[in-house]
């Protein structure tokens, strides 16, 4: 799920931002006020944005970035003096004050990084090599037979497990094998 997520010291100008995206169809997350609040949003989400100013109440938007996933991207607002010559991977800046019609399509064009990135890693993610292909058969077929499952049950069993586990699908069939044998 994509979470957008506003950061700013100030509540009235995190609601402002808010209400902006709300206008134009964009669910917001989470607003708030601190760094930690941002990361604790940021946990809930498998990838997002944070729309944020360059000074929070507890952090600069650099040690943010830092703390963030990598599936994050971040949307600075800020004067250009604050940020003007400085490179942050990850980042994108514009300056204040704010065009609500460059903001709108800024979003718009980072939410479209994020669905393309997201189609990229699920494209990956579905090309098994030979040996991962032999490793997710066993584990497919002592699973059929130890606990009596038919193909499909053993096949979801182990994404269950990957996807509890947070490994990918070959390392988990390793790992069913060798707890099994």
């Amino acid at each position: 799920m994509v979470g957008i997520i506003v950061v700013f010291p100030n509540k009235d100008n995190a609601a402002n931002i808010r209400n902006l995206l709300a206008r134009n169809g964009m669910a917001v997350t989470g607003v708030c006020t601190s760094g930690a609040q941002a990361i604790h949003y940021a946990d809930t989400v498998d990838e997002g944005i944070v729309v944020c100013g360059c000074k929070l109440k507890d952090m600069m938007y650099t040690d943010l970035r830092e703390y963030l996933p990598k599936e994050f991207d971040m949307l600075l607002l800020a004067p250009p003096d604050r940020w003007s010559g400085r490179e942050t991977e990850g980042v994108i800046s514009l300056s204040m004050p704010l065009k609500a019609y460059d903001f709108i399509n800024t979003m718009e064009m980072m939410l479209t990084n994020l669905e393309r990135r997201r189609k990229r890693r699920k494209q990956e993610a579905k090309k098994r090599g030979p040996k991962q292909q032999e490793l997710l058969r066993k584990a497919k077929e002592l699973l059929m037979a130890r606990n009596h499952m038919t193909e499909e049950e053993a096949h979801r069993y182990i994404q269950k497990c990957s996807m509890d586990s947070g490994t990918n699908m070959a390392e988990t069939a390793e790992m069913v094998l060798s707890v099994m044998s």
